[in-house]
Parts: C-alpha cells; structure tokens; sequence
C-alpha cells in the first residue's frame, strides 16, 4: 500500500501499462474487489497526495481471499486469472518462509508458464541456510531468469 500500488498507479497515470494490464491482490482479509479498491483509493490518496484520476487504475484491480498455502483455496485464484498463457508476475511482499510454498501451489495449480516471473522481496531467509533452501524451493518452480530478488 506504501510502495508497490502508489508506484504501479504512477506507472498506469503516466500511460506505461499495457491496457490489458490486470492487478491482483492475494490475502487472507476477507476483502473483495470493491472493498480492495476502496482501500487502495484512501491509501493512494496519503501516500501519493492529489491522486485526480484513479478509475482506470481502480479497475484494473482485484482481490482474492485465501490462504496461501491451503490447497482448496487455489481453485477462486485459478478462476479469476482465467487464461493461463499470460504473462504473470508473483510479486511476493509476504514472510520469506511463504516464497516456497506460494511458487508450488502456483505451479500446482498451472499459474506459472514460461513467461511467469517471480519477485522475491527481502530479507530471503535470515541466514545462509535458509536463503539457500528458499532459493531452492522457488527455483524448483521458476528458473533462475524468472526470478527476481529485491
């Protein structure tokens, strides 16, 4: 809400995502599409300042609710993403002991294709064991060029 949505709703002002460009949120919340947005909107509105136009950015996004690493929960993410031959990319701002697990159940549940791409979000692990046992259960799903680590 602070960093990622503020800069992709700049990038959308500025006409830098394509118009096919959907945006979805994965949480245990509780939230639907509508009561997502609304927060987005009330949080673009303090992190970005004078936000004029957020329709068309507003739109473009979606919630789902589930538990990641429940297995019966997939099938309303597998549904709402519909065409499996998009470009994807899992953006995963969640506890590093999650990476693993949401790259599987993704994969699982056919999501992940040769054009998917993966964000790893800091801290990977809190040592070098542990770094190296998420690299290794997300590199079991994606390749080393489908995964980005900031």
């Amino acid at each position: 809400m602070r960093k990622l949505l503020p800069a992709l709703y700049l990038r959308d002002r500025d006409g830098q995502l394509p118009d096919e460009t959907r945006i979805f949120s994965i949480s245990r919340a509780g939230l639907d599409d509508a009561g997502f947005r609304d927060k987005v909107e009330s949080e673009l509105k303090r992190h970005v300042g004078e936000t004029a136009d957020t329709g068309r950015f507003l739109e473009r996004l979606h919630h789902v609710s589930l538990d990641v690493v429940a297995e019966t929960d997939w099938s309303a993410l597998t549904e709402a993403l519909g065409d499996t031959a998009q470009i994807r990319v899992f953006y995963l701002a969640c506890a590093p002991r999650l990476f693993g697990p949401i790259s599987a159940r993704a994969a699982a549940h056919g999501l992940v294709n040769d054009a998917s791409r993966v964000v790893l979000e800091k801290p990977i692990g809190h040592d070098l064991a542990s770094a190296r046992a998420i690299n290794d259960e997300v590199g079991a799903v994606f390749t080393e060029e489908q995964i980005f680590r900031i």
